[in-house]
């Protein structure tokens, strides 16, 4: 554990200083690669993907091992992905963990904006510091935007840069219908996707970082005396759940990206837009029963 005058010493400067040479600066799109936080490429205009259904709702099955549609309905329509981003966010955190640029030790520091951000939140206060470990549990769990803040203005400086390599990892993914504006998934109409890109998402972060992926299934964990439970209501009650990640917000409504495994084979379901917790996990459960069911 790091003494607080290195701390102190160590946040003189982005941390990003130590997860990769070359930082992200100012406004421009971003490349985020094996090596690091890179530069260039130019801004992608929301404008240029269409308009967003309001509540628009959209479902998918894919066949993890294949990545085969087994259903699709409107899953290529534009969505606000709500906490649905934090899979991105996520994402190149354990790249950086993978490369060795981070580690679960390292310590990250709130800032006001951050320790500011709506609930779900961890609800640490300015000037403190919290362990990656910890940021990604809070992430994959609790769903907090305060920590996905954190995160992205430790890494890259700020959460507009962090958003820009969030998109720019997006296209070299083959999400061609997604651009983050954050970190977090609050509301912001440039921050769009689809089904299909979720989907993309979620299969490649469970190839890539497997031995990341039991975060995902953990039902709850603790933090200063306090119980922070799943927001994944169907882990531990639909067989075979084990992952990912929700999302809600007002204009967006409820997501579910889920990921199951029956008799060897294992199914990526994603429904956005469900008017309702309850709906949504009802909907994903039925897809899960018809697809991943007895003869699958």
């Amino acid at each position: 554990m790091r003494s607080l005058d290195a701390l102190r010493s160590l946040f003189r400067r982005p941390l990003a200083l130590l997860v990769a040479l070359v930082l992200l600066a100012g406004c421009q799109s971003t490349t985020l690669t094996a090596d690091g936080l890179m530069q260039p490429s130019r801004p992608i205009a929301a404008a240029a993907f269409g308009e967003v259904e309001r509540r628009g709702h959209s479902a998918l099955v894919i066949d993890y091992q294949s990545g085969r549609t087994l259903f699709a309905d409107q899953a290529d329509e534009l969505r606000y992905p709500a906490s649905l981003t934090k899979l991105m966010t996520l994402y190149l955190v354990f790249e950086q963990l993978k490369s060795g640029r981070l580690s679960k030790d390292d310590q990250l520091l709130v800032s006001e904006n951050a320790a500011s951000k709506p609930p779900s939140k961890l609800g640490v206060e300015a000037g403190e510091t919290i362990p990656v470990g910890l940021a990604i549990q809070a992430l994959a769990t609790k769903s907090a935007n305060d920590v996905a803040t954190i995160v992205a203005e430790n890494l890259a400086g700020s959460e507009g840069a962090f958003a820009a390599s969030m998109t720019a990892k997006a296209r070299s993914l083959g999400m061609n219908r997604t651009r983050f504006a954050n970190a977090s998934g609050l509301p912001d109409p440039g921050q769009i996707s689809t089904a299909r890109d979720m989907a993309i998402l979620a299969r490649a972060l469970m190839s890539r970082f497997p031995e990341y992926l039991p975060i995902f299934a953990v039902p709850s964990y603790e933090y200063r005396g306090k119980t922070y439970r799943a927001t994944n209501k169907l882990l531990g009650k639909v067989a075979g759940v084990d992952g990912l990640k929700t999302g809600y917000i007002n204009d967006a409504g409820s997501h579910l990206v889920a990921t199951v495994k029956r008799g060897g084979r294992r199914l990526i379901v994603v429904v956005l837009g469900g008017k309702s917790g309850r709906e949504r996990d009802e909907e994903v459960t039925a897809l899960i029963e018809r697809f991943a069911g007895p003869g699958f």
